[in-house]
């Protein structure tokens, strides 16, 4: 996945873009929903995306001082345009993608970054996509067992069931 040509400094601007369009991405989902516990969920998971966003920032300015990060503009991620009418499973399913594309890309630049400081901060970057992968697999599940799951404020599993006895 990582073009053995790209130099260090390279790689984590192309980190840092994939991280802004995955908190893209995620934003576009929290305004999709109504769902108030998809919409929390949502709102960490863009959290989380801006948070590694500042991390890979932190240490590209630690491993080369002021030199201006010059951000892509496109990631390593497939496309995805954000102003296609998608449907809510669609996109989870593009993010799904996405957190197992990241983790491995962090997984590779792990392999390749020379500080074990580096080492460090991308072997938790991939863990922590690796946990994003789980959480949107997890709601790709309820998604299809349930679809209008995300179109309602309260979600009631029972709210359809009759009602038999006194």
């Amino acid at each position: 996945m990582l073009n053995a040509k790209l130099k260090p400094f390279e790689i984590l601007a192309l980190a840092i873009r994939s991280e802004i369009e995955a908190a893209e991405l995620y934003a576009k989902l929290q305004e999709s929903v109504k769902n108030k516990i998809l919409e929390q969920k949502l709102k960490f998971l863009v959290f989380e995306e801006k948070q590694h966003r500042r991390i890979l920032e932190r240490l590209y300015h630690q491993r080369f001082g002021a030199k201006t990060i010059e951000i892509p503009e496109k990631s390593f991620l497939p496309p995805l345009s954000l102003e296609k009418d998608f449907s809510v499973l669609d996109l989870f399913k593009e993010a799904l993608k996405a957190e197992k594309m990241s983790e491995e890309f962090y997984k590779e630049a792990q392999r390749k970054a020379e500080s074990r400081e580096s080492q460090k901060m991308l072997e938790y970057l991939s863990r922590v996509e690796r946990s994003h992968y789980f959480m949107v697999k997890s709601e790709i599940d309820l998604l299809s067992k349930f679809p209008d799951y995300y179109e309602v404020e309260d979600f009631h599993v029972g709210h359809d069931m009759v009602h038999i006895g006194p």
